[in-house]
């Protein structure tokens, strides 16, 4: 007989004394005491029914919960699992060699070597000539001479995701070659005048630079072009710079494009170092220079330049020995200036005797 059985099995005792009718007994103090009755099985008072009802919910509840088991709890997560691991937003070389041509930069950054390691954002202003910053997972930036751009990473995304990455100038040029991020994450460029929206998927080749009177020329160039949207910051709207296009914003406005511009975006050619030669004079696109003529040097006298005529050293006939002849020449030679009769030389004298001996005179 199990437990429940003996328990429903007991017979209720008052109730019993109830239906007997048993009469109190005086005990010796003047107490009354129930006299015992015999039990009678079979009865049950409403007392022992709630107790019933109770203890038979709980019965179904218990086996409610042994049919239907819980879902099993999640795992917590291991208390020695590894952080994610941050990746910085750019890495800027650094040239201790040549201060004038080396790169500064700021923020917060952790310097190891010849290297600058930009965590979160920073600001990268190259020297003399062009710095290529390193943007790790994605590709490299090139910060043309007197450029100074301002890098910042979303932080709305996490470690293990690509950040967008945020850029600012107010003058210079950038050339942007790394892969665009495909989690709608776009990378933003700001100028003073514009927004320029980068957007993937796609390999980006942009390039943009900053002139005079807020003269500012885009180009998407590559063969996977990403989508670049420009915005207008003061007058609104926005124009899309298709693939292969290159387009120049005159005075910052977008009412003033020029779609076919033919000057380059990017950096500009570094100076020519040795070769002074012009490449349009080597192509025979443009006549040489005449060079200048080099000055005479210091206490020297120019000397006339050597130079030879057949017809003076021709030889000459001979002359007459006609009376008339000789009567000529004596009377041509008669007018002669004074510092032709000056006194005769050796070789004048020798004449003289010639002369004398052939009847010359």
């Amino acid at each position: 007989m199990t437990a429940m059985e003996r328990f429903l099995s007991r017979p209720d005792t008052r109730s019993m004394q109830r239906a007997e009718g048993s009469h109190p007994a005086i005990n010796a103090l003047g107490r009354t005491n129930p006299i015992p009755v015999q039990r009678k099985l079979g009865t049950f008072s409403p007392r022992r029914f709630r107790m019933m009802g109770t203890l038979a919910l709980g019965i179904f509840v218990a086996s409610a919960s042994l049919l239907y088991p819980q879902e099993a709890p999640a795992p917590a997560p291991a208390a020695n699992s590894a952080p994610a691991v941050s990746v910085p937003i750019a890495i800027v070389p650094l040239d201790s060699k040549n201060p004038d041509l080396a790169a500064t930069v700021t923020g917060a950054l952790e310097v190891t070597g010849s290297k600058a390691i930009i965590a979160a954002s920073g600001t990268v202003t190259s020297g003399q000539q062009t710095t290529q910053v390193t943007l790790p997972r994605r590709g490299v930036l090139r910060v043309c001479a007197a450029t100074t751009v301002k890098l910042a990473a979303d932080s709305s995304v996490p470690a293990s995701g690509m950040p967008g990455l945020l850029m600012a100038m107010d003058h210079g040029a950038v050339e942007m070659s790394f892969a665009t991020s495909a989690e709608q994450n776009a990378d933003i460029l700001l100028t003073p005048d514009f927004r320029i929206l980068i957007g993937g998927p796609g390999a980006a080749e942009v390039r943009v630079r900053l002139a005079d009177h807020g003269d500012t020329c885009v180009e998407n160039a590559g063969v996977n072009a990403p989508y670049v949207l420009v915005s207008s910051v003061f007058e609104g709207g926005a124009y899309r710079v298709q693939p292969g296009q290159r387009v120049m914003f005159q005075h910052g406005s977008l009412k003033e494009v020029v779609d076919q511009e033919k000057e380059p975006c990017g950096c500009p050619p570094p100076a020519p170092r040795g070769n002074e030669f012009p490449l349009a004079q080597s192509e025979g696109l443009a006549p040489l220079a005449a060079p200048a003529p080099a000055p005479p040097a210091a206490g020297n006298t120019p000397v006339a330049p050597l130079t030879y005529n057949s017809a003076e050293h021709a030889p000459q006939p001979a002359p007459s020995s006609s009376p008339s002849t000789a009567g000529a020449a004596t009377a041509a030679a008669t007018p002669a200036s004074p510092a032709a009769q000056k006194k005769p030389g050796l070789f004048g004298k020798i004449g003289n005797f010639f002369k004398k001996i052939f009847g010359a005179d």
